[in-house]
């Protein structure tokens, strides 16, 4: 886990749901938090997901907890989550119009909060990471989706949990079939698990991910080269849209894609230059890593009761 202290505040546990492994971890009332858990995200049928996610993070964080007084739960949910709570649609999860914080509640028997996965580890990283100081910010984490988060005065953006949806808007017309029903989307075009498809499908050689054709890239492959630099090219036009938008101090990258590096940054930069000219805008790594997520949603929960 990373050494970033939360600060003193009630003791709570957070959970971060993903598609192939949940994340759970305990912060104390010193704001340290414990190590981090992880389990595989159970497979059930779209309509049992929810409930079998919820027993093994009751599991998990009972295993956890011990002898700490936890008062509270952050949940971070991927996918579209409303401002009360309710996951409206998850492609990875299969669930839908699911009133996760109602049935984690029932299951947890404390109170839970429930955000965007992506906003709780956006939040993470602009009052922790990469972001602190920062009050207009947009946080896009790059991996096998895209998606982002945005902040402006210092608060977050939701619009009902349809804000920061950046992975869905079109960057490539009558491109690549995405999961939304839409063709040509940022998603589909740059993302780590795109890129794997869209090499594998051209080439019939399988690969891992978006650090697979990277790898053969830099080994001077001409289709690696040729669908690395439209990623780049791809991802630079879309978050083109947001510094024009929102004129945030920066735009933070993070997710699987941003290990990258130099790889991804310094092009990434000097076409986003190319495309907004009116204000540059500085790119920033991410640099909560993997676990922001739940630091997120440990913030989600501490935050939640201080309104209460």
């Amino acid at each position: 886990m990373n050494e970033s202290v939360l600060g003193p505040g009630p003791a709570v546990a957070a959970v971060d749901i993903g598609g192939t492994a949940i994340k759970l971890t305990v912060v104390d009332s010193d704001g340290r938090p414990g190590p981090v858990l992880r389990i595989p995200t159970p497979r059930a049928e779209p309509e049992q997901v929810a409930h079998a996610v919820l027993r093994s993070a009751a599991d998990g964080l009972r295993t956890l907890a011990g002898s700490a007084a936890v008062t509270a739960v952050g949940i971070g949910a991927p996918g579209v989550v409303d401002d009360e709570g309710h996951a409206v649609f998850s492609e990875n999860l299969g669930w839908r119009d699911v009133p996760l914080a109602r049935l984690a509640g029932d299951q947890l028997a404390l109170p839970v909060t429930v955000v965007h996965d992506v906003r709780a580890a956006g939040e993470a990283e602009r009052r922790l990471g990469a972001g602190r100081g920062l009050t207009d910010v947009a946080v896009v984490a790059v991996g096998t989706g895209i998606a982002s988060a945005v902040f402006l005065g210092g608060a977050a953006h939701t619009a009902g949990g349809y804000a920061g949806e950046i992975g869905h808007a079109v960057v490539r017309p009558g491109g690549e079939p995405c999961a939304c029903g839409n063709r040509g989307c940022l998603e589909a075009t740059a993302s780590s698990a795109a890129l794997a498809r869209r090499y594998t499908a051209r080439t019939g050689t399988p690969v891992s991910g978006s650090a697979d054709v990277l790898r053969r890239a830099r080994q001077g492959d001409p289709v690696a080269v040729e669908l690395w630099d439209d990623a780049v090219d791809a991802l630079a036009l879309g978050l083109s849209h947001v510094a024009a938008l929102l004129a945030p101090e920066a735009i933070i990258v993070g997710g699987g894609l941003a290990q990258a590096g130099d790889d991804l940054f310094i092009p990434l930069q000097r076409r986003l230059n190319d495309y907004h000219r009116l204000r540059p805008v500085p790119l920033l790594p991410a640099r909560l890593g993997e676990d922001a997520g739940v630091l997120g949603a440990a913030l989600a929960a501490r935050d939640a009761g201080g309104r209460a």
